[in-house]
């Protein structure tokens, strides 16, 4: 799934520093996913709510935060409309909250700007809501403007891997899992809080295993962990 209006996540982990590492974990899930209905989605995600207007709510670090997305399963895209402390998001129309005040639409050339990417947000914002069918003129014109936002938020606002551990811990608070459920994955009980504890490393098994098992994308575990990169 290709994630889009990805500036919000990075804003708002440089205010709530303790969300960064369950956002860019979201993140590469996400992006490592590929949905066709909101049924995939609360595979993926239990405790997630499916509003109207192809609106997902996922709930990050526990309950603290959550992310209001809009996906288009079609175009295999999910933007995000809101993220939040659980007070804000008390205090917001989940169905209709928007980044953006209204649509404007933009010329089709590359993003150079941020009132370019601006524009483009816009507009990308309102096909959430209102999909066009995939090969029609709009469609067509939704998805060019996917590329170029894509192409635009790689180079300005890359967000890295998530840090292994942090990882593995995302995806046991998504799927309630606990410690004895990363057994088959990972070995004795004790191994499993040796590896959460940052005592032991992850080996190539446990790697493909937990991949495997659990879908949490390699990438991610394969990445050193933020002790060792701060060694």
């Amino acid at each position: 799934m290709n994630v889009v209006a990805i500036k919000i996540l990075r804003k708002f982990w440089e205010k709530f520093p303790d969300s960064e590492q369950h956002l860019k974990a979201w993140v590469d899930e996400v992006r490592n996913a590929s949905w066709s209905q909101h049924s995939n989605t609360k595979e993926k995600y239990r405790n997630a709510s499916i509003l109207k207007n192809r609106r997902v709510v996922f709930n990050i670090k526990g309950n603290d935060y959550r992310v209001v997305a809009a996906v288009a399963y079609r175009f295999q895209a999910v933007y995000i409309k809101f993220i939040g402390a659980h007070k804000e998001y008390d205090a917001i129309n989940a169905e209709t909250i928007e980044q953006e005040n209204r649509r404007t639409d933009m010329d089709i050339h590359p993003i150079r700007t941020n009132e370019d990417y601006q524009t483009a947000l816009r507009e990308i914002s309102a096909f959430f809501d209102n999909e066009p069918v995939p090969g029609t003129p709009e469609g067509d014109r939704f998805e060019v403007l996917l590329t170029l936002v894509s192409v635009f938020e790689a180079k300005q606002f890359p967000i890295d891997l998530p840090d292994p551990v942090e990882a593995i811990k995302f995806r046991m608070e998504q799927a309630g899992l606990t410690a004895k459920d990363l057994v088959p994955a990972i070995g004795r009980l004790n191994r499993v809080y040796e590896i959460l504890n940052r005592k032991r490393p992850l080996t190539l098994r446990m790697i493909w295993k937990l991949h495997n098992d659990l879908g949490i994308p390699a990438e991610s575990l394969v990445r050193p962990p933020k002790n060792l990169l701060a060694a």
